[in-house]
């Protein structure tokens, strides 16, 4: 009876260690006193305070866990070749070389502002996209400053609103027209 006990928790131990290894994540055990362990289920990042691996482009990033994060109601210019580079060529009449150079810009800017560096992640109502990237607003650690905002501020991002996930939709909308207004950014006239 003893020895089946064991060979079940050995099982089961393996199994748990299985799931993590080929799920990807981080195999955690914490030790509670008494005697018990306990090994967290699912995805158990810490989204207040994680490290931004590299700048994608100038809406997406991807973190020190490997997720790949979309920037909520924001849209910069594609600067690798895709569908949409081809769409946005066709809805704004503009040629492909000049978008990708619209889109180098604004990646750019937010690669200076955010990649090394800490972030936190306030999510909204969906938190995942159809690619399944994490749908997030974000800020730096260091001084609290809002990326999203920021990169729609200096002129580097169009508005791209798709409900439910509308938290700040009216505040990206004040500062892209005084962006357009100022010509700051990809607005500023060369």
């Amino acid at each position: 009876m003893k020895t089946t006990k064991i060979i079940f928790l050995i099982i089961g131990i393996l199994s748990l260690v299985s799931f993590y290894i080929f799920a990807y994540e981080p195999l955690k055990i914490y030790y509670s006193g008494g005697g018990k362990f306990t090994i967290p289920f699912g995805r158990n990042y810490n989204y207040v305070d994680i490290g931004v691996k590299r700048v994608v482009d100038g809406d997406t990033l991807v973190l020190e866990n490997g997720e790949r994060v979309r920037l909520i109601g924001i849209d910069t210019p594609e600067m690798h070749e895709s569908n949409k580079l081809y769409r946005d060529s066709q809805r704004s009449q503009q040629d492909i070389a000049t978008i990708k150079a619209l889109g180098r810009r604004a990646y750019l800017f937010t690669k200076d502002l955010v990649e090394g560096k800490r972030v936190s992640l306030e999510f909204d109502v969906e938190k995942y996209d159809k690619y399944d990237r994490l749908l997030a607003y974000v800020y730096l650690k260091e001084d609290g400053t809002f990326v999203n905002a920021k990169i729609v501020e200096a002129g580097f991002a169009s508005l791209m609103t798709i409900p439910p996930n509308v938290k700040y939709a009216d505040l990206f909308l004040k500062l892209y027209q005084e962006a357009r207004k100022d010509k700051r950014g990809l607005w500023k006239e060369e």
